[in-house]
């Protein structure tokens, strides 16, 4: 297939800034189906010549070369893939490190692994443990420490609370706990009494009520949980609800998480920690 590319991202550690960088370039060619290879921790020579010999293989069996993208902190390690490896090598320190190295009149460590290792062991913990907050606080399941919370989202069922709620954690360190809009609360028309002292905090997810009906209905088909008639209901009492308590609220139908996260750190003015 004319269209179809093989993608390496290689690294000595993780691989996991290779591939973000790699995957945002690479989401721009619509036309293309990249076939995706991760090579982490490569940490020697040895390593680095069974990373070259994977490439080249490839390139002879497919025909044409790969695309590398290359986030390799060692310069000679760097090189010999640069020079030895059948492939167009997109060396993601030599195309940022070294510019900054001049504009700052100033050598770069080259230290491995400090975007996604262990650089410091109390963000490490308070990263930790954000994200047990989090897991234990999902879904209305604990409401005790809600006080400790940074940010409580709030939604019908299925509409992105918890996956939004983890990667908040795992990501930025947020200690983030969500909590189920339900039928009760909108025959009662006011929030959950466990959320009212904490208002201050509360952010509303959405979604468009045909999508939340496909995604129930993986969940429990033919379920009444599930029926379109069931989900406009509950979309429009909650949008109500949280409308009348000015809650501020993200449409989540059509966003990533991605997105949603960026969106309510952005609204609330959290801080984001770089870890």
């Amino acid at each position: 297939m004319p269209n179809r590319r093989t993608v390496f991202f290689v690294s000595d550690r993780t691989g996991i800034t290779a591939e973000m960088l790699g995957n945002s370039l690479l989401v721009q060619f619509d036309e293309f189906q990249f076939q995706r290879r991760t090579i982490p921790f490569i940490d020697s020579m040895p390593k680095v010549d069974e990373a070259i010999a994977e490439i080249n293989a490839t390139a002879a069996q497919e025909g044409r070369r790969p695309i590398v993208f290359c986030s390799m902190a060692d310069e000679v390690a760097a090189e010999r893939i640069r020079q030895r490896a059948d492939a167009l090598t997109l060396d993601l320190f030599q195309i940022f490190i070294t510019p900054l190295e001049v504009e700052l009149d100033a050598r770069s460590s080259h230290a491995a692994g400090r975007s996604h290792g262990m650089a410091s062991s109390h963000e490490y913990f308070a990263r930790m443990e954000a994200i047990n907050f989090t897991q234990a606080h999902d879904d209305g399941a604990q409401t005790r420490d809600l006080a400790k919370a940074q940010i409580i989202l709030v939604g019908v069922s299925r509409c992105g609370k918890t996956p939004t709620s983890l990667y908040m954690a795992l990501q930025f360190g947020v200690r983030a706990a969500n909590f189920p809009l339900t039928p009760d609360d909108f025959a009662d028309r006011r929030l959950p009494g466990s959320v009212m002292p904490f208002r201050e905090k509360l952010f509303g997810l959405t979604i468009n009520p045909e999508r939340l009906r496909e995604i129930r209905e993986e969940r429990r088909p033919g379920s009444r949980y599930a029926s379109l008639d069931n989900c406009r209901h509950e979309v429009r009492e909650a949008e109500h609800l949280m409308e009348r308590e000015r809650i501020p609220m993200v449409d989540t139908t059509s966003k990533s998480i991605e997105e949603i996260a960026t969106t309510i750190l952005h609204r609330t003015g959290l801080r984001r920690p770089v870890y």
